[in-house]
């Protein structure tokens, strides 16, 4: 009231006509729309109606002796409904090398992880952004509260880089009052994180750019996914794609009784974990040539012993049981016990049981001690409960808030089972493959080169595994050279070791220049 004192105080009025369109005019000020800036000022929930603003910070890094300027780009993008309702608000962190005019002249890398339900922390502070945690050359954690460095093995030098989160996981969530069932399950994450890849690509004008994806775990499942997903729905043709620690059939990894598959892949996995713990005869002095002998029967033999079922004499039992047991370390007495049927969840437990020590799914380099030394099932994974998920959460909150100044108080989400349930009922009563979608987005795209790299002591996505289903995936002749493989002693996120981490880095670019040059 006060203030209506005043201005009308500065008016002249002339009658009561004047007077009276004074306060319209007055009325029409007060309840005008406020400014973009009081806006954001006065209303807490901004983002709910207009995308955040993103953070924008610059940094230098020395690679090969050369000093590179680079941009990072940090924030939220907001995914909407055709009638511009948002539906969730999906968290990612892209890294541009300055001083690129052309987009053409740049290749672009969108980069996720897998769980589901894990964040892309571990490609992003492990291997391939321009900031890495510092792990023991082993690959182990050093002591608390660790230390972040610069990474002079990033793949910014071939690729400008965006890291996603999906929905449920870093600090991706949903709008309020949408469920998020419509972001956690196989069709609903191709849908948003190529909505995502769709909307990042013109939003930053790089349609012009060669791109790439690069997954890890189920981020391999994704990225298979949404090369034809990209392609069919969005017209965006990919150059190539790294999958990194491969499952595109889960048919190879999922233990049910009557499904003797896993059974024959993950083999070859245990014979390399029972290998490097000194648990076989010492005529095996070479990995590889133990990895060739037992490939071969895994895929002759054992397969045929398994096939048989109860047709299988008492003597052929017998002999496939000792055969096993040379391969794994296991007893012949336990064997038999199984039916001559590993487990993933008993080899960890029984590989080193009479140390008293379990080893490592993700890593079977890694071992640790169980309350409860007869059990059938460790107690954790100590590949990454004691050696990974310390040091990486320390390594990303700190980046985020000191390095590229990006503020948020909710948690960030790791490796989150709030992504779950997960639904998988596009594939109801059979198992995800999405190798048939790999090879028909290759087949449209003839030109698009895939490099799939394996850990011989990962037993999340054994390495046969991912052999077994490219080999079967039928692929024309003439493209079978556009996929090729690396393999590395180590397990699934096989960066964390040293020397792996620097062999790896020489074929990303190896594979980069390939794909761009034809070379």
């Amino acid at each position: 009231m006060a203030t209506s004192v005043t201005l009308t105080s500065r008016i002249n009025l002339k009658g009561m006509r004047n007077f009276t369109l004074f306060i319209l005019l007055f009325l029409a000020i007060a309840h005008s729309p406020l400014s973009a800036q009081e806006k954001e000022k006065s209303d807490p929930k901004t983002w709910d109606k207009t995308d955040p603003a993103l953070v924008k910070t610059q940094h230098k890094i020395i690679v090969d002796g050369k000093q590179l300027s680079y941009t990072a780009t940090t924030g939220y993008l907001v995914l909407r409904e055709e009638n511009t309702k948002p539906r969730a608000k999906v968290f990612f962190v892209a890294y541009s090398l300055d001083g690129v005019n052309d987009p053409a002249k740049r290749p672009l890398t969108f980069c996720f992880n897998g769980g589901p339900g894990s964040s892309s922390v571990w490609l992003h502070m492990g291997a391939i952004g321009p900031k890495r945690i510092v792990m023991t050359d082993f690959g182990g954690a050093t002591k608390p509260p660790y230390n972040v460095i610069d990474n002079d093995l990033t793949w910014l030098t071939d690729t400008d880089l965006v890291f996603i989160d999906p929905v449920m996981t870093g600090y991706s969530r949903p709008e309020d009052g949408v469920d998020k069932k419509e972001f956690t399950g196989y069709q609903e994450d191709i849908n948003s994180v190529g909505e995502v890849i769709y909307n990042l690509t013109t939003k930053f004008e790089r349609w012009s750019s060669p791109k790439f994806l690069t997954g890890e775990s189920y981020g391999t499942t994704r990225a298979a996914g949404l090369s034809g997903f990209l392609q069919d729905r969005y017209g965006l043709y990919l150059n190539g794609i790294v999958l990194i620690s491969a499952v595109l059939n889960f048919g190879t990894i999922d233990f049910y009784k009557g499904h003797e598959l896993p059974y024959v892949l993950f083999l070859p996995t245990y014979s390399a974990m029972a290998w490097f713990h000194k648990q076989l005869a010492p005529e095996f002095t070479d990995l590889k040539k133990l990895l060739s002998e037992v490939e071969n029967f895994a895929s002759t033999e054992y397969t045929l012993a398994l096939m048989k079922g109860d047709n299988l004499s008492m003597s052929e039992k017998s002999s496939i049981a000792e055969k096993l047991s040379r391969y794994t370390g296991l007893s012949k007495e336990y064997l038999l016990r199984t039916n001559l049927r590993i487990e993933d969840h008993r080899f960890t437990k029984e590989l080193l049981r009479k140390e008293g020590k379990t080893v490592g799914r993700l890593d079977g380099r890694f071992t640790s001690t169980d309350y409860d030394e007869a059990g059938e099932d460790a107690e954790f994974d100590p590949s990454y409960n004691v050696a990974i998920y310390g040091p990486y959460t320390m390594a990303i909150n700190d980046h985020l808030r000191r390095t590229l100044k990006y503020q948020n108080d909710i948690p960030y989400e790791i490796l989150s089972g709030r992504a779950h349930p997960w639904n998988f009922g596009n594939v109801q009563n059979q198992f995800l493959n999405v190798a048939e979608t790999l090879r028909s987005s290759m087949t449209k795209n003839p030109s698009m080169k895939v490099l799939i790299c394996n850990g011989y002591y990962d037993m999340a996505t054994p390495y046969f595994g991912t052999d077994y289903t490219i080999k079967h995936m039928f692929l024309d002749e003439s493209l079978r050279s556009n996929i090729s493989f690396t393999f590395y002693e180590a397990g699934h996120m096989m960066y964390i070791h040293k020397p792996s981490l620097i062999q790896m880095r020489k074929d990303v670019g190896d594979f980069y220049k390939k794909t761009l040059t034809g070379n």
